[in-house]
């Protein structure tokens, strides 16, 4: 039971990678001197297609509880022709965390490009409630998110972007529906960056309070060797390649 919930977990975090990918924040006029500017700002963006990349990715998962950990480095392309297809490096731990958990979120991933999820999770009247914040110690606007509905693809907490622009650079809150009733709470960490002039996802972190089982981590981070046809990046796997798994391409 408790892998299962694991494995849910993981896939509504992978899940939140893609939850603005498809938007672009349009260039700022002037410098805004009040949050309520920021997040007219961030709204103000145009959707717009998510636009093809190749990226190294390393995943890692624990729970204490169990005394349970895995790691998988593995390479991932996208382009709205052929979806989502990964590539797996190298892997090491617990064969049930990399089977169950690490190649379900990527599936799951998949599957939710292919049925155009990721809409479903954008950042937009439609999907929350806005309240102006305050401005943070390292620069940022503060934005006060509220989901309209109970979705584990909505997140309840903050959004933190550029007060110049309103360009999203990291999110910070919890599954606004949690995926199992063992489940108490997932607390969910994105961190984005303006790369090759595209808002991409950099880093994805999960830590889950489950009954009976604890405490459970999941990070995911990206690596970029091209964003949209640019060269950005000559990312190297951290591990050698370990069997068979380099050959394992989906």
């Amino acid at each position: 039971m408790v892998r299962h919930l694991l494995r849910l977990i993981v896939v509504a975090a992978a899940a939140g990678s893609m939850a603005t990918l498809h938007a672009k924040t349009p260039k700022a006029q002037g410098h805004p001197n009040v949050t309520a500017t920021a997040l007219q700002r961030f709204l103000a963006r145009t959707d717009e297609p998510p636009v093809p990349y190749r990226a190294l990715r390393h995943l890692e998962a624990q729970n204490p509880h169990f005394k349970q950990s895995a790691w998988m480095d593995v390479w991932t392309e996208f382009d709205r022709a052929n979806g989502l297809r990964y590539r797996i490096v190298a892997e090491g731990g617990s064969s049930y965390i990399r089977g169950k958990v690490f190649l379900a979120a990527l599936d799951g991933e998949q599957k939710m490009w292919t049925n155009r999820e990721p809409q479903k999770a954008s950042f937009t009247h439609d999907n929350y409630e806005f309240e102006n914040g305050v401005v943070t110690p390292d620069g940022l606007t503060a934005v006060s998110v509220k989901p309209r509905r109970k979705d584990v693809l909505l997140v309840e907490g903050s959004i933190f972007v550029q007060p110049e622009d309103g360009d999203l650079a990291r999110i910070e809150g919890k599954l606004s529906k949690p995926p199992s009733f063992w489940t108490r709470r997932v607390d969910i960490v994105r961190r984005y960056q303006r790369i090759a002039g595209e808002r991409m996802p950099v880093s994805i972190e999960s830590v889950a309070h489950v009954l009976i089982a604890g405490r459970s981590t999941f990070k995911m981070t990206y690596e970029y060797e091209t964003v949209n046809g640019q060269h950005v990046g000559n990312p190297q796997p951290p591990h050698p390649p370990t069997g068979a798994a380099a050959a394992a391409a989906h």
